[in-house]
């Protein structure tokens, strides 16, 4: 995707452009694990997707002025009229990176509102605008508000420096959180991230277990901005050592990865009831269905995943006892192989429909070939 003059997009839930990409299985690609009804995190009953996407200008960074590909993206757990809490957990796979609000989510075990993912260097911002946001809504919890705000680094092709994330563009997502289907690829935070040195950015899968496991649906939403291009694997298939970065930059492009600097973050929803300790259990699951895919977690990337569950409404108002309902550690295995599944193919969702984007100081960053890819899997009887 070629930008240009002063273009600014916003790509936002609704009938978007971004929901008509392919996704992997569109491509044949072979996934375990049956998926929700639109193998998004959506499919968990509640959840709201909202996203603002930046792209503006061409050419030479100018700290203040462009070129700029970003966004924000926010998951409310409940919608965005409910204030009541969730259960949650968060896990650090490689601590080089931020998500705000985890040491009340630790103390507390409740996650009081949304997750928002943006880029490094707007993570204030997000998070003054989120405060801003539910004082005005009345949606705080406590009198004080302590939003949780992750991000990935996108300065490669954005002008990180130039904080373009503004207010507006928090409040933007918010306004068009919703149900229903999720846009993947250059969208959101996800806008100017890429992955195992393809362009890469927001992507989303489900699973839902049969009725004999509790019939319980697992969903996964992840910015992805990791990897080397050598680690790359698909359903198995050493694709990113088939498809090698060139050996020198060409037309603006990118060399080769020396080390990692990248990071993802990813989001875990489930309806299924469980407790905070649980919940760290599955977010640690999320690092398996990462290594699928080839990551090793590099010390310049942000590794950090959050898992929240639907459950248990109301019980973070009760005044005095409740009961609160619990899966038995007998019945969580298959919820661990759901996290693994469903990360792994979000991961990919987020390569597949990401496109070729060209940005600050013309680097040209390009999307994986559907083709190439798709005669790699037949090759390898994939």
């Amino acid at each position: 995707m070629k930008i240009t003059g002063a273009l600014l997009v916003s790509v936002l839930l609704g009938l978007s452009p971004a929901q008509d990409k392919p996704r992997a299985r569109d491509l044949g690609i072979p996934f375990d694990g049956t998926p929700g009804p639109l193998n998004a995190i959506t499919d968990v009953g509640g959840v709201e997707v909202g996203v603002a996407t930046i792209i503006r200008g061409e050419g030479a960074l100018k700290a203040g002025a462009g070129p700029v590909r970003t966004g924000v993206t926010v998951v409310f757990p409940r919608g965005k009229e409910s204030a009541d809490p969730v259960f949650a957990a968060w896990f650090s796979q490689n601590g080089n990176g931020e998500m705000t609000g985890t040491t009340w989510i630790d103390e507390g075990g409740f996650m009081e509102g949304p997750v928002f993912i943006t880029n490094t260097h707007s993570v204030g911002v997000v998070r003054d605008a989120a405060i801003a946001w539910s004082v005005k809504q009345g949606k705080t919890f406590q009198p004080w508000s302590l939003p949780v705000v992750a991000e990935t680094w996108d300065g490669t092709l954005n002008d990180i420096n130039g904080f373009h994330v503004k207010p507006e563009h928090v409040f933007e997502a918010i306004g068009k959180a919703a149900g229903g289907r999720v846009p993947e690829g250059n969208v959101g935070g996800g806008t100017g991230m890429i992955c195992y040195e393809f362009k890469c950015g927001t992507g989303t899968a489900s699973r839902r277990l049969p009725p004999p496991a509790g019939g319980y649906t697992v969903g996964v939403l992840v910015q992805a901005n990791h990897g080397r291009r050598a680690e790359l694997r698909i359903a198995g298939v050493p694709a990113g050592q088939q498809m090698p970065v060139p050996a020198a930059p060409r037309d603006g492009g990118l060399p080769p990865a020396l080390d990692e600097q990248g990071s993802i973050i990813i989001v875990v929803a489930t309806d299924a009831p469980l407790l905070p300790h649980q919940l760290e259990r599955i977010a640690r699951r999320a690092t398996m269905g990462l290594a699928r895919t080839g990551a090793t977690s590099g010390n310049g990337s942000g590794d950090i995943f959050l898992a929240f569950s639907t459950a248990n409404a109301g019980v973070a108002s009760a005044p005095r006892e409740i009961h609160v309902n619990m899966l038995s550690n007998n019945r969580i295995s298959a919820l661990f192989s759901a996290t693994v599944e469903a990360t792994e193919e979000a991961i990919i969702n987020a390569l597949i429909a990401a496109e070729t984007m060209t940005g600050a100081e013309s680097r040209r960053v390009e999307a994986i070939s559907h083709q190439r890819l798709t005669e790699l899997l037949k090759k390898y009887g994939r």
